[in-house]
């Protein structure tokens, strides 16, 4: 298997991302909307989602599916960052500038995974 070195990053930023879950479930747990039921589940399935989604962009059989899965999982998270934007304490202390930029970035993350379709 010889992908591009973007294609790595992207998995290998989606496995660290989901393995984070399990190591700061917590953190996890305080910056999801208050609607969402079962946070501890919800933060435990989405790490193993990512993770998942992760290894098998590195997989030319199921890199297209991946990249959807990518795709739907950042839209998924985007009520979290707004939420974030909204609630002092899911901001977790971060600059108000961090909060906004990190919404236009789940645009730029889903057009990076979109290369792998």
């Amino acid at each position: 298997m010889n992908f591009p070195w973007h294609q790595y990053l992207i998995g290998l930023l989606f496995v660290i991302a989901g393995a984070n879950h399990f190591r700061k479930p917590k953190l996890y747990e305080r910056i999801m909307p208050p609607y969402i039921p079962a946070k501890g589940t919800m933060v435990m399935l989405s790490g193993i989602a990512e993770m998942i989604l992760g290894f098998m962009i590195l997989s030319p059989g199921t890199q297209s599916l991946a990249a959807w899965g990518i795709i739907a999982i950042l839209i998924v998270f985007i009520p979290v960052h707004v939420y974030m934007l909204q609630n002092e304490e899911a901001a977790m202390k971060l600059p108000k500038w961090v909060l906004i930029a990190r919404i236009p970035l789940q645009f730029v993350l889903m057009f990076w995974a979109y290369q792998y379709v």
